[in-house]
């Protein structure tokens, strides 16, 4: 199973990582240097859980987000 929210469709996102290194000018230094730049992955905070979907109860994946907005109902 991927990992996309079965609610909303919220899903992984792609980004940069940057580092710097030395002092900024403003502290009297000669300004800070990007030394690299890394890929690196968002990932959403999905919870495995069973909700109640037309009538049925299913194990699903949802993002917190819709679970605190409470577009899901937990089935206990």
């Amino acid at each position: 199973m991927a990992r996309i929210c079965f609610i909303c469709g919220k899903g992984t996102t792609k980004g940069r990582s940057i580092k710097r290194r030395g002092k900024a000018k403003r502290k009297g230094g000669a300004g800070r240097k990007i030394t690299g730049i890394s890929k690196r992955t968002f990932k959403p905070n999905l919870q495995k859980i069973k909700a109640e979907i037309d009538g049925k109860i299913k194990k699903i994946t949802v993002c917190t987000k819709c679970l605190k907005s409470g577009k899901v109902k937990k089935v206990i």
